[in-house]
């Protein structure tokens, strides 16, 4: 792969092998070179950042935009309504900072444990279900039976949303992930879009005790958040907080299952839990790719010089696993002295959610942990479904099976 590769005629590596394994292609491109001129499936070009130090500080540099005005290429993903669009993800940091200090004051960590002790309740009652399942049928889908429906469920209680509305959002934030056409595509954000904007039309008119009610209340002095911002805003939440969550538990679980030695010693000590979530988000977080950057001006990352204006894809999953910043990357280690990660974010947009996901993560494999404790795959690895995309990587589904 080179930098030089002439537009239109780059290289596309997300070939037939990427879905089954995407790490040792990272592996291949991280120990070629920083840096790549690659084309998307779509065949938008872009900049693939591999090694974990340029990603860390590519994160964190202002001259890297996050708002989609400064590409000169023409941005070729598909753009979401302006309601939708104005989130903390897309802009910089003048209108970043604005948002973040007004969303702050109702996205504390006091929402995380205002909902401990429901998220437990939730965990319970769904491990049960799960248990049930597996008792009747011989396996059950774990992720259908519990990483799914979790974080929906806490989600919907932290915003107030009824149950069967959280089923039909999480169908249509899964339609736009994975459209199976354009017209779904489209079709799956206009029902998001009428859905949130009914639902903080609602909620301002009747307020009550749940995070848009604080969303809608916060201000700062005479600044306070506009309809398109809140829209956005609720949308980011849910799509954010409900599939990230769920592809961790699920792909979690499976990485325990498959590291006997790993999960005898987590077993052994469930002092280990919490460093044990944070080596899952490194180990085999679903992201694949931060969201895309667009430099102001032209800046040098890896020794490669980027126009300003080119699109830059900061690639998490090839940071987590380089070398030169992890020994033995690719070992799961749940003693894992230094994990730190960018799993979450880093810089100005680290996730404001992160304390509720890592309670979520670490609530639920806890209580598996504890009641199925001979839990394991009931399919062969290789029958395992995945969806896998530049994007990110996550489990279709995860039979799972143990003794009565």
């Amino acid at each position: 792969m080179t930098q030089q590769a002439a537009a239109g005629h780059l290289p596309s590596p997300f070939d037939a092998s990427f879905a089954a394994d995407p790490h040792a292609l990272y592996a291949r491109l991280r120990a070629a070179g920083p840096v790549h001129r690659i084309a998307l499936p779509d065949g938008s070009p872009v900049w693939l950042v591999t090694r974990e130090a340029d990603v860390r500080s590519g994160l964190s540099d202002p001259r890297l935009s996050v708002n989609k005005r400064h590409s000169t290429t023409g941005f070729s993903g598909f753009s979401l309504p302006p309601a939708l669009d104005r989130n903390l993800l897309n802009i910089d940091p003048e209108d970043h900072l604005r948002l973040r200090r007004l969303v702050s004051q109702a996205f504390t960590p006091r929402h995380a444990e205002r909902l401990r002790a429901g998220i437990q309740t939730c965990v319970d009652d769904l491990v049960a279900r799960l248990a049930d399942r597996i008792a009747a049928d011989g396996e059950a889908d774990l992720v259908t039976e519990l990483a799914r429906p979790l974080p929906l469920r806490v989600i919907g209680a932290l915003l107030r949303i009824p149950g069967p509305d959280r089923e039909r959002f999480a169908g249509w934030i899964a339609t736009m992930l994975s459209p199976r056409s354009r017209e779904d595509l489209v079709a799956a954000v206009g029902a998001v879009h009428r859905f949130l904007t009914d639902l903080v039309a609602e909620r301002r008119a009747h307020r009550g005790e749940d995070l848009l009610s604080d969303l809608i209340a916060a201000r700062d002095e005479d600044d306070r958040l506009t309809e398109d911002e809140l829209v956005s805003l609720a949308f980011l939440i849910l799509m954010a907080g409900s599939e990230n969550v769920q592809h961790v538990i699920s792909a979690g679980t499976l990485t325990l299952m498959t590291h006997p030695d790993q999960l005898a010693a987590l077993r052994a000590d469930p002092g280990l839990l919490p460093g044990a979530v944070e080596e899952l988000l490194r180990h085999t977080s679903p992201n694949q790719t931060a969201i895309r950057r667009f430099p102001t001006e032209p800046v040098d990352i890896g020794g490669v010089r980027i126009p300003a204006g080119d699109t830059v894809l900061f690639c998490l999953a090839s940071a987590h696993r380089d070398p030169a910043r992890y020994p033995d990357p690719d070992r799961f280690d749940i003693t894992r002295q230094d994990n730190a990660h960018l799993a979450l974010g880093h810089g100005l947009h680290y996730c404001l959610g992160a304390p509720l996901a890592r309670l979520q993560i670490g609530t639920a494999l806890g209580a598996l942990l504890d009641r199925l404790p001979d839990l394991r795959p009931a399919r062969p690895l290789a029958a395992l479904p995945w969806a896998a995309t530049f994007r990110f990587h996550a489990l279709r589904a995860l039979p799972v099976t143990c003794r009565p």
